[in-house]
């Protein structure tokens, strides 16, 4: 009997040579050792690309290691403030919150083991570990998954002298670099097609879920998968879907979850319930983090996915869903438009009433939608796969051991 095959070979039906590619890319780097820092082990799209990355990376012969970044509550009220500042919002909290900021990272540095030849550091929260670099050894990475292009000045004012100190930084979209004497490189963030949120699920299975939410999979289901936050603007959405209601009988699911590092999940959560209230047809779902197949499962009956963020990193469920071939509307922020180019790949919005006519538009015109998502899904295999990521980091290594 044939053994099935596991691991980079089960790549090899999507990708053909390029698996052979990043195998050769990895042999100088064999035995190198790296760290990978970020702030949750669950929620959000970082904990879940290091999620994926990290074993495909192991199987190449690095030696890599994911550290969770320890903080209390009071630190990640201070980081979610800082979160939506670099986003472009206010920042209202005083010089206490630098000093809790400042204070945790020299805790966690007491633990970070420090000597690995590739630390790559993900987003601000941990960002002061850089403190604890030992002098002229390995190569430390800065990787910032959000939105900088128009950040609060007096939170990157204080971020920024670490950030500086960085051998290279790297941000998903070029409108997010910063001016800064280290370079800076482009990395999309990627999907793993093999995953359970990705990979072709049985109609059968489909159904289970959708009976179990009391979801009708026979009507038009319109659905926004992300973590209640109010950058993604759930109740946006709502207002969205109320509008498109006049004219086209259908459903609304926004389902997600909340990030350890998010402190203001839970009230953006019940402000979208409130929202929804005495429509019967919007299925508002809290999914626990071990939820990628019930993701899955909703993507793949929704007749149009929704990403309708005010601000944006990059957005990894747009590139899931056009993955499965479905239409997108989405709004023109952040990484976004990267993925979504407007009536190539999925149709773009800037406002609740623009995303709600982009929606209607795609209703009304079925070819299109399917058409769409049709082009979306090649976009994504060329793009934003998980084996580009790992390419991406093998050629960074190994340009900066070359230095």
């Amino acid at each position: 009997m044939i053994a099935s095959p596991s691991g980079l070979d089960r790549y090899v039906p999507l990708l053909g040579n390029d698996v052979e590619e990043l195998r050769a890319l990895a042999r100088p780097l064999a035995g190198a050792e790296v760290l990978m820092v970020n702030s949750t082990a669950v929620g959000g799209g970082v904990a879940e690309l290091l999620r994926r990355l990290v074993p495909l990376m192991q199987e190449l012969d690095l030696r890599v290691n994911w550290d969770v970044f320890a903080g209390g509550k009071d630190f990640f009220a201070v980081t979610k403030a800082f979160h939506n500042a670099l986003h472009g919002g206010p920042f209202h909290a005083g010089p206490e919150a630098f000093e809790i900021f400042r204070s945790y990272s020299e805790r966690n540095l007491q633990h970070l083991r420090r000597d690995r030849e590739f630390v790559v550091i993900h987003d601000p929260q941990p960002v002061a570990l850089i403190e604890g670099r030992p002098a002229h050894t390995g190569h430390w990475v800065w990787r910032c998954h959000i939105d900088l292009s128009h950040p609060n000045q007096a939170v990157w004012e204080f971020l920024e002298p670490w950030v500086a100190r960085y051998d290279a930084t790297i941000f998903s979209s070029p409108s997010f670099a910063r001016q800064l004497a280290s370079p800076q490189y482009l990395f999309y963030p990627s999907i793993d097609p093999l995953a359970d949120k990705n990979r072709t699920l049985e109609p059968a299975f489909v159904h289970s879920v959708m009976a179990r939410y009391g979801i009708d999979p026979e009507r038009t289901l319109l659905v926004q998968i992300s973590r209640f936050d109010r950058l993604k603007d759930p109740v946006g959405v709502v207002r969205a879907y109320r509008i498109v209601k006049r004219y086209f009988d259908c459903q609304l699911v926004l389902a997600g979850g909340t990030a350890d590092d998010d402190p203001e999940g839970s009230a953006v959560l019940e402000e979208t319930r409130e929202a929804a209230a005495g429509d019967p047809e919007i299925h508002i779902l809290e999914l626990p983090p071990a939820s990628d197949l019930e993701v899955n499962a909703l993507q793949s009956a929704a007749t149009i996915v929704i990403q309708k963020s005010l601000r944006e990193g990059f957005g990894l469920t747009v590139a899931e869903a056009l993955w499965k071939k479905k239409p997108v509307v989405a709004s023109a922020t952040g990484g976004i438009p990267t993925q979504v180019v407007h009536r190539y790949t999925g149709m773009l919005a800037h406002s609740v009433e623009g995303t709600a006519y982009q929606i209607r538009y795609l209703l009304a015109h079925p070819e299109l939608a399917s058409r769409l998502g049709a082009q979306g899904h090649e976009h994504v295999r060329e793009q934003f796969l998980i084996t580009s990521n790992v390419k991406r980091y093998l050629s960074l290594f190994l340009h900066l051991r070359g230095k």
